[in-house]
């Protein structure tokens, strides 16, 4: 395994039901070096609310949750705006007839970026859309026509960041 150079890259991870896709979420962004991830909406924290470690994701993270910088913000807008106000790209993982094939995606040299992902069954609202600087979607050739959030984050991150 070669070393990457480190990038600052930022993900969100809003409304995401399962404790474990949160768990592989975690683990994904660590092998990937995303600086920070965001849970918004009610994604599940690492930590329950009495500051105690959640098992189930911890049990699919790894330690992950325990080495990537994590925040939980109650606010996703004003989260995607106050990052937008800054020098962040932000990436929609989403399929939407808008979305650009996530192969196509540049991302400007002097922008950070920011990958954000959405509920498992609804994807992003069209307001959250609205505030992306673009969609990625990666194609499908299979009936089912979608794949796990933390697989489709594998795959985005590592093609989009060039690892």
């Amino acid at each position: 395994m070669g070393t990457m150079k480190k990038q600052e890259t930022i993900l969100i991870a809003h409304n995401i039901r399962s404790t474990h896709n949160v768990g592989s979420l975690f683990r994904t962004a660590d092998a990937a070096g995303v600086s920070k991830l965001y849970l918004t909406g009610y994604t599940p924290c690492p930590q329950d609310r009495f500051g105690r470690k959640r098992k189930d994701i911890a049990k699919v993270a790894l330690g992950a949750e325990e080495s990537l910088a994590w925040e939980n913000k109650e606010d996703v807008v004003a989260l995607l705006n106050a990052l937008h106000q800054k020098e962040y790209f932000i990436i929609a993982l989403e399929q939407d007839e808008r979305a650009l094939d996530y192969r196509e995606i540049k991302i400007p040299e002097d922008k950070i970026p920011v990958f954000v992902l959405g509920s498992e069954v609804e994807g992003l609202s069209s307001e959250l859309l609205s505030l992306c600087d673009v969609m990625a979607e990666i194609p499908m050739k299979g009936e089912k026509e979608s794949l796990n959030v933390s697989v489709a984050l594998g795959i985005a991150l590592f093609r989009i960041l060039n690892i």
